[in-house]
């Protein structure tokens, strides 16, 4: 099944899409890669989504990516007296603490010594995703007086976002260490880190997968933006979870914001997915607004590689529409001719090995003669990364030997993801190419692709030939590999 675009298109799974049915109608709609939340759901359930999503790719024949996203640790107040919670005033005074008692209108328990330990005078406290802002006045070790800026209504175990400080807590509790050995048994294909706030959290989470999975870094913290150049070099991919840094950024800061990392993350050829509330409305109504659309369509424009639906798809009540919605607009936008010229306005990033001189060669002629896709053969994804950098005018097929290569490219912009057999010689690369190229629908008999692999084959990194070949019926159907 071709998808008639490039963007990819990340769908979650929960309740409301949790049959075989539904998520082999999501896949049919669009749907190029699951995730599976851990915040929500047993282990048992994450189990049985996963068993059907391999179902659906052996029925399909297509690779399918998965991602189990790690929730992070959950910062959160204690319980009030009053279950229904109290009303905070702006301007008056609010102490935090260590104090499991139940809280009034003057204090509630923050149980998380963390928090008061990396606390300063003037640092800013979010509860409830912001609604209610609170400044610390005075620090302790135990506490911290705070006046209430914003106030408003707070109750039972909500939420609390630190956004000035780097707090000392490591990116994985042990619910996501649990979890994440979990879901490498499984057999996931990309795990996506929560509460990310310097390398050392990715490099730690990576000691832990141990090759099992490719790392993908949520930014959603103030600290995760500082330190995104350092994060972006020791991830895989990035996802831009707008959700929580809308919390604890002006909301205003996050588009310039979400623009600049999809440009360093293709510059550095690694995926990067656009999240949080982008068809928000199809919760719940079988159409999304027009602000909705334009919010897709702009993060289509700026390159991202793919864009993820989240409650729209787990829980909403129109989940198939709101995949077949994001693959409307994405094949919309990549037909406006101002598409085409953004893309190639805005390509970017070093040029230093010889695989990046074969990729640009490739999409040079492809662009320049009558080529219909190129082919490029990959051991570890690397080529194909890079071809996709490049965002060519022409179909690319990702081949691979590789399952869980083919799987995990799922997930990068244009790549169509087949698995071949194991090669020995570049003429096997040409004969393969030319019959998936065929098979797939990309190119006729009279037409021509551009082929690109390495030899010593199965060698990551050896990517250094470059071909035009022919997709002729002799070629395809020849039994003669030399």
């Amino acid at each position: 099944m071709r998808r008639h675009r490039s963007v990819k298109i990340v769908a979650t799974l929960g309740p409301a899409s949790s049959d075989h049915a539904t998520i082999k109608a999501l896949f049919e709609a669009g749907a190029d890669v699951f995730r599976l939340n851990m915040s929500h759901g047993t282990q048992d359930d994450i189990a049985a989504r996963h068993a059907i999503i391999r179902q659906v790719e052996e029925e399909v024949g297509r690779p399918i990516a998965i991602l189990a996203d790690l929730q992070g640790p959950k910062l959160r107040v204690g319980v009030f007296a009053d279950d229904e919670g109290v009303d905070l005033v702006e301007g008056q005074t609010f102490r935090l603490d260590l104090d499991p008692a139940p809280g009034d209108a003057t204090r509630v328990c923050l149980p998380h010594k963390e928090i008061f330990a990396a606390l300063e005078p003037g640092a800013s406290l979010l509860v409830n995703d912001g609604k209610i802002r609170l400044k610390a006045k005075s620090c302790a070790e135990d506490h911290a007086i705070c006046e209430v800026i914003v106030g408003g209504r707070v109750s039972n175990r909500k939420g609390v976002n630190v956004p000035d400080v780097v707090l000392p807590l490591a990116a994985l509790s042990e619910k996501d260490k649990s979890d994440l050995e979990f879901a490498c048994q499984l057999g996931v294909d990309w795990l996506a880190l929560s509460f990310v706030q310097r390398p050392k959290d990715v490099w730690e989470a990576r000691d832990l997968v141990n090759n099992r999975a490719a790392i993908m870094v949520k930014v959603e913290k103030p600290a995760a933006v500082t330190a995104f150049d350092e994060i972006l070099a020791v991830s895989d991919a990035i996802m831009v979870a707008r959700g929580d840094l809308g919390v604890e950024l002006p909301v205003y800061a996050v588009p310039p914001l979400q623009k600049r990392m999809i440009r360093k993350c293709r510059a550095a050829a690694k995926p990067v997915i656009v999240a949080t509330q982008m068809l928000e409305s199809m919760i719940e109504s079988p159409l999304p607004t027009r602000a909705e659309v334009s919010d897709v369509a702009a993060a289509i424009y700026e390159g991202t590689d793919a864009v993820m639906l989240s409650a729209e798809s787990a829980a909403g009540n129109y989940p198939v529409e709101a995949v077949a919605t994001m693959d409307a607009v994405a094949r919309e936008v990549e037909n406006d001719p101002t598409f085409r010229n953004v893309m190639d306005a805005s390509r970017g990033g070093r040029r230093e090995t010889h695989a990046d001189a074969i990729v640009s060669a490739a999409r040079e002629i492809a662009e320049t003669t009558n080529v219909a896709a190129i082919c490029c053969f990959s051991q570890s994804g690397t080529t194909a990364r890079l071809i996709a950098r490049e965002r060519p005018h022409v179909p690319i097929i990702a081949m691979s030997h590789i399952l869980d290569t083919c799987r995990q490219l799922t997930l990068t912009w244009g790549l169509h993801c087949v698995l071949t057999g194991k090669l020995e010689r570049f003429k096997q690369a040409v004969v393969n190419s030319a019959r998936a190229a065929r098979a797939e629908g990309f190119a006729s008999e009279t037409d021509q692709i551009v082929v690109t692999a390495g030899v010593p084959f199965n060698v990551p990194g050896s990517t250094n030939i470059l071909r035009i070949a022919p997709c002729e019926e002799r070629l395809i159907f020849s039994t003669d590999p030399e």
